[in-house]
């Protein structure tokens, strides 16, 4: 029995990652040149951190964030207005058989980041990582 390759729960392949970081640069060149013609668009810079592609490269989601993190859901609400023109100015940059659907989130890497920072910063935690615990000094 044929068995479908993408049933595993493995990771994205190397293809997925090429296209899927291509389309990062060039997402982030139509973002950054203001190509698009939407005020509300324009206003904003954009950094789109990731973009992820289905594994038949037809669909890529981007996590992107507007600079400093401020007015994020307009940002996020533009761009998914304005999805279709940026679809086509990325296609046209790009030598694709299939001009893949851009759908946008909001891009939560760098909250975490900053909760993983103050945590490491908590005074218990930095004393469990260091091993300066009082439980150790009992066990010597």
């Amino acid at each position: 029995m044929a068995q479908n390759r993408f049933s595993h729960g493995q990771g994205p392949t190397q293809r997925q990652l090429r296209v899927g970081e291509l389309i990062r640069r060039t997402l982030s060149d139509v973002l950054l040149r203001g190509d698009v013609h939407d005020p509300d668009l324009n206003r904003h810079s954009i950094t789109v951190g990731e973009v992820r592609t289905s594994p038949d490269l037809k669909v890529a989601t981007a996590f992107v964030l507007p600079l400093g993190g401020a007015g994020a859901e307009d940002a996020l609400a533009a761009l998914r207005r304005n999805a279709p023109e940026l679809r086509h100015l990325v296609a046209k940059a790009m030598s694709l058989k299939y001009a893949p659907q851009l759908r946008f989130q909001l891009d939560e890497t760098f909250d975490r980041l900053d909760d993983t920072r103050r945590m490491f910063a908590d005074e218990r935690v930095r004393r469990d990582v260091e091993g300066d615990s009082p439980e150790d000094d009992d066990d010597r």
